[in-house]
């Protein structure tokens, strides 16, 4: 594992328990904190979230507390990549000229890499970094595209609320 697999925008799908450690490490005032807003102890927590613990793991209660609390994308991730899916928090994006822009920006950045993993199609020898690095960024500019259109309904809905208000 590398410096970079520490980092919250880490990239790739990590497995349930690597994401579900990060998660807890990385919640703000960290596992301390993480233990106080789920009102359990902390030994107990961090036994359940250590990597190589085998005898204790977390309830399906604690599991939706983790989620709710952290809101990891890494964790996330991991919950939904089984199932071939790819999750969706609904943030509004203003969809504005310049929200627009900017995510038409990051669908040029995005679309770039995906021309860049070219090489992988030419030879149809797909690596498994290859793939998940495509998955990954394919899932960002899923996610981008649904804010904005979340954020175009939402416009639209307080647009029409207002004429049938006013």
């Amino acid at each position: 594992m590398s410096r970079k697999d520490l980092l919250p925008d880490a990239g790739p799908v990590f497995d349930l328990r690597q994401a579900l450690y990060r998660a807890g490490r990385d919640y703000r005032g960290g596992l301390t904190s993480l233990a106080h807003d789920m009102v359990l102890p902390y030994e107990d927590l961090q036994k359940k979230l250590k990597l190589d613990e085998e005898r204790r793991w977390l309830n399906p209660d604690e599991l939706e507390d983790i989620i709710r609390l952290t809101r990891d994308p890494r964790l996330l991730d991991s919950l939904v990549r089984p199932a071939g899916a790819v999750w969706y928090a609904p943030e509004a994006v203003e969809a504005t000229g310049s929200a627009l822009k900017a995510v038409g920006e990051l669908l040029q950045r995005e679309g770039e890499f995906v021309a860049s993993l070219q090489k992988g199609a030419d030879d149809n020898k797909w690596e498994p970094h290859e793939v998940s690095d495509l998955e990954y960024h394919g899932a960002n500019v899923i996610r981008a595209v649904l804010g904005i259109m979340a954020g175009a309904r939402q416009s639209m809905e307080k647009l029409l609320e207002g004429r049938a208000n006013g």
